[in-house]
């Protein structure tokens, strides 16, 4: 059919340029050994930051709430679809956060989207840090707001786009906590001066940092000592926390509107009940089992030191997610392909994710991984080096 003839055409250009993904297929859990593709692989690729995903624990938690509950929760949370698991869970993350209340969403993509264009619109402004995840800068777009982006991570050029935005209902700056590509933090505390010198909301996404960050693994703001700030803290239950789902963290009035207002809440069936007895049983591993964070933070110290030693431009990073900055995608491909050769699974990540010319490999480690793991990976790479460095 014509009208459909410009899709294979498309998918050939992306081919050439080295920017086509395709599925790749895992057999059993996820862990830092998987089978992919019918190869067993060390895996690098994974957000699995604690290694809960497979915990028994998190198991026995869904088997029990199934028997239970049973799994689709039929409706949307506003309908008949919250269940009292829930509740439990919304309570829980608030205790966890310090915030007065939580509320949950299906992902955390809709958490974010949902979440900004439920709190600004025309006759607005949105600020927006140009590195900051895809979900946030579509919850930009979506809310018909204006959208003025700012540097990464750069106070004072958003200083200077506040000076100007005086005709504004309302103004909200939006970041990442930890940025997802590079693995740095925000400067959340000059953001959260900029804030209230202009009354401005403040909006963090914490999605990678957690059950990573902070004393009792709350996030960046914890970690870098902003948590009294009253800023919107928005979080997800499937990366450290090992399940599915987001959650937004913050006063109640914020959560009451959010209930009323968030599209993708109010339009989505909830999650499953059993996936919040998951969620759960991960929040008491973080509260009793601090040595996973601590542990994982100290071994991605070290592999950073190493990386860097071994010449490696590992960008700003200062957390478990590692970039392997090598440019062009093809070389980024070829790289990856190595590694997967030496039975290392390190992902490519290209244009449009970075920006062009930063086609990079992505390490995520997580408390799964052994020291022999890491230097098989030092290893692997330091045979590599002078091939693409």
């Amino acid at each position: 059919m014509q009208a459909w003839k410009w899709i294979p055409e498309a998918l050939s250009t992306l081919e050439s340029e080295h920017l086509r993904r395709k599925l790749s297929h895992r057999e059993g859990p996820q862990a830092a050994r998987i089978v992919l593709d019918g190869q067993e692989l060390l895996n690098f690729g994974s957000n699995d930051y604690l290694g809960l995903a497979a915990d028994p624990r998190l198991t026995a938690a869904v088997v029990e709430a199934v028997a239970g509950e049973g799994w689709g929760s039929g409706s949307s949370p506003l309908i008949c679809g919250h269940a009292v698991l829930h509740r439990r869970l919304e309570e829980k993350l608030a205790e966890f956060e310090g915030r007065p209340a939580a509320l949950l969403f299906s992902s955390g993509f809709a958490a974010n989207s949902g979440t900004i264009a439920a709190l600004v619109g025309p006759g607005d402004v949105v600020f927006c840090d140009e590195k900051n995840h895809a979900s946030l800068w579509d919850g930009c777009r979506l809310s018909r707001a204006d959208v003025r982006s700012y540097p990464h991570a750069d106070c004072r050029r958003l200083e200077k786009l506040l000076l100007k935005a005086t005709r504004y209902r309302r103004r909200l700056i939006v970041t990442d906590g930890l940025f997802s590509m590079d693995g740095d933090l925000a400067p959340l505390g000059d953001l959260a001066c900029l804030a209230e010198r202009f009354e401005a909301m403040l909006l963090v996404d914490e999605a990678h940092a957690t059950g990573v960050f902070g004393a009792q693994g709350r996030g960046t703001a914890e970690h870098l000592g902003i948590e009294h700030f009253p800023h919107i803290r928005i979080g997800t239950l499937s990366k450290a926390l090992g399940g599915i789902g987001g959650f937004v963290a913050g006063e109640q009035e914020l959560i009451a509107w959010l209930v009323n207002r968030a599209r993708p809440y109010i339009f989505s069936t909830a999650l499953p009940a059993a996936a919040a007895a998951a969620s759960l049983a991960a929040l008491d591993i973080v509260r009793d089992e601090p040595w996973r964070r601590t542990t994982l933070l100290a071994q991605a110290r070290k592999l950073r030191e190493a990386l860097a030693a071994q010449g490696w431009n590992i960008g700003p990073s200062e957390s478990q997610i590692i970039p392997l900055i090598v440019g062009e995608a093809e070389k980024a491909l070829r790289l990856s392909g190595e590694l997967r050769r030496r039975g290392l699974f390190v992902p490519v990540v290209r244009p449009p994710a970075v920006p062009e010319g930063e086609a990079r490999l992505r390490i995520s480690l997580t408390a799964a991984h052994t020291d022999e793991m890491i230097t098989q990976l030092l290893t692997a790479l330091d045979e590599l080096r002078r091939f693409f460095n």
